[in-house]
């Protein structure tokens, strides 16, 4: 048997993650643990002279990055899960942050970093009006803001050219699909660009300028099903198609940081695929794909593009960094992201296709404990969103169900995103309905393969995935032997009321997908769990955060109540200090502790003390 590997090292805080160059290249930055709380590290290159340069004591900097300015790093934070972020710098010597957004409920969006602008970025901040950021350029030294674009105009997207010029606006329209709007730049007059409707929304935005200034790149699935890359003239408003796929939508954009010109696309199948524009870039990729196992992708540079940091992804150990220095082609070691799962008992992820009723073909990834074979206990870990999808790589969730003794399945039901808008629309107003028959079909699947048991199967998720145990432990009582739904809504009327009020402007396209509250009220009463807790008859453990902006935790304590009026025995955990998931490594641990016990207990896996 197995070692078991401890909840620490699984979920516990990384040793090194984020590496991120200075613009000059002298220095690197990356989030360390600084007596226990996720911090940014600093150090000369070349040199171990390491040190904090923050000094977070509470939930931990989860994302940062280098002001051109060589100077200053920023970072995001919020208070305790609200999501309402602000931005802070800190220098080179730390210790003492400043907040460049000190607005109490209001939230802060980075919208563009710049070069030629050192001591300034653009930012979006809705303190005007809950619903609309407006645009301001900040200086990152003094704090000072001035307006580069008042939200007069319904925008729920920005994008500013090279010059730190505000220039195109995506407004959402009343079907629920979007109109993009652009200008020459100061005052003058917006003028529509295009447009598309309801079906393309999901498959279809813009993503910044071309490195002319003059032509917008937009990702586009309008006349095709699979989203494609598209340059777009601002001037005349035709499009040249660049890149597309027939199978699956455009994954990422790789654009050089000096001359702004496109060098490289990738498309997510099984697993990432890169395609080099540029010849040059395309040499770099071969002497990557040769450096370490896994799948590649470059996460930064420095601002002459001469050294890229790269991470590679595995499925079955943790993230190694490189740096890569473009002159040379050589590859140096950096730093292990968990240097203690090398020596785990770590077991491989599978992509498989499983065919729904109705015919649709689900992409899957399958893991399964090591020296067991079937029937044997099961989870099926569903993700959220819905509009996101599972990715083949580490996923400590699935190393942890497998140690335990279980086989995970995680599985891209209808709605989840990268399979083309034919997929994603086959889910609208399918919440309880036909998405959750492709969740039901896959564990089906699980049993039929001889790979569950189907007396020790389980269902786990969080956020729509939540929903997804709320509703298989309603619609298919029979089927699972316990679930796990964090911070899941359970009541899909109650859950439109409560949306943060920057959502409203998506409304139209919520309804849409979802449902709307007044026309489809009896559609979604039927679908929403918890009107029907009556059918429940597997034990149920809930999980939430009290400041949850997504999903109110009235959510979870709705269902509770209603559980526990209908006489059913209900675990329920929430934590004071969270919100649409647990940051803190303290509320972490204590989650898989309590949810390991659960597991257990319902399918008799293993449990460390």
């Amino acid at each position: 048997m197995t070692d078991l590997i401890p909840r620490s090292v699984l979920f516990g805080n990384p040793e090194k993650i984020s590496p991120r160059l200075s613009p000059d290249g002298q220095r690197l930055a990356y989030l360390a643990p600084d007596e226990g709380v996720m911090n940014v590290w600093v150090r000369s290159r070349g040199q171990q002279d390491d040190r904090p340069v923050t000094q977070d004591r509470g939930r931990g900097i989860q994302a940062f990055f280098w002001a051109k300015n060589n100077q200053q790093l920023l970072y995001i934070q919020d208070k305790n899960g609200d999501e309402n972020w602000h931005i802070f710098a800190v220098g080179l010597d730390g210790p003492e942050a400043k907040d460049l957004t000190p607005i109490d409920g209001v939230q802060a969006q980075v919208l563009a970093v710049e070069d030629q602008f050192p001591d300034e970025i653009l930012v979006a901040l809705n303190d005007r009006d809950p619903v609309w950021h407006d645009v301001y350029r900040l200086n990152l030294r003094t704090g000072d803001r001035v307006l580069a674009a008042q939200n007069d105009i319904g925008a729920v997207g920005w994008h500013a050219d090279y010059d730190f010029n505000v220039r195109v606006a995506e407004t959402p329209t009343a079907d629920g699909g979007f109109a993009v709007l652009h200008r020459n730049g100061g005052d003058d007059e917006w003028k529509p660009l295009t447009s598309w409707g309801a079906e393309d929304a999901m498959n279809t935005y813009c993503a910044g300028f071309a490195e002319d200034n003059q032509h917008l790149w937009l990702i586009n699935s309008v006349g095709e099903n699979t989203s494609a890359l598209n340059r777009i003239n601002l001037t005349s408003g035709e499009a040249e198609k660049v890149a597309s796929d027939p199978d699956v939508d455009l994954g990422s954009m790789m654009v050089d940081p000096v001359t702004h010109q496109l060098e490289a696309i990738s498309y997510i199948r099984a697993r990432e695929e890169w395609q080099a524009l540029d010849p040059e870039v395309a040499k770099d990729f071969e002497v990557l794909k040769a450096t370490a196992p896994g799948d590649f992708s470059v996460i930064n540079r420095d601002s002459t593009n001469k050294t890229w940091l790269v991470a590679f992804t595995l499925d079955n150990g943790p993230t190694p960094y490189y740096v890569f220095d473009r002159k040379t082609r050589e590859a140096e070691f950096l730093f292990s992201s968990r240097p203690e799962l090398e020596t785990q008992p770590l077991v491989t992820m599978e992509p498989v296709l499983i065919k729904a009723r109705d015919g649709l073909v689900l992409h899957g990834y399958l893991s399964r404990p090591k020296d067991v074979s079937g029937p044997m206990p099961a989870v099926l870990n569903v993700h959220g969103g819905p509009w996101a999808r599972d990715h083949w790589g580490y996923r400590p969730e699935a190393q942890w169900l497998c140690n335990r003794g279980y086989a995970c399945l995680q599985v891209n039901f209808r709605g989840s995103t990268g399979y083309g808008k034919a997929f994603i629309n086959a889910a609208d107003k399918e919440w309880g309905g036909a998405m959750q028959d492709d969740i039901t079909d896959a564990a089906e699947w699980l049993v039929s393969e001889g790979i569950a048991d189907p007396q020790r199967l389980a269902i786990f998720g969080g956020s729509y995935g939540g929903f997804a145990v709320l509703s298989g432990l309603t619609k298919t009582p029979d089927l699972y032997r316990c679930g796990v739904d964090i911070v899941g809504p359970s009541n899909i009327l109650t859950w439109l009321e409560t949306i943060p009020p920057y959502w409203k402007p998506f409304e139209a396209l919520v309804h849409r997908r979802v449902g709307h509250p007044t026309e489809d009220k009896a559609l979604l009463e039927e679908r929403s769990p918890v009107n029907h807790v009556d059918k429940i008859q597997s034990p149920l453990l809930i999980v939430q955060g009290r400041n949850d902006p997504r999903v109110n935790r009235e959510e979870s304590l709705q269902i509770k109540a209603a559980l526990e009026a209908a006489g059913k025995t209900v675990s329920f955990l929430e934590f004071d200090d969270e919100g649409h998931g647990f940051v803190k490594p303290e509320n972490r641990l204590k989650f898989y502790a309590v949810a390991e016990v659960f597991l257990a207990e319902h399918l008799g896996g293993r449990c460390e003390s």
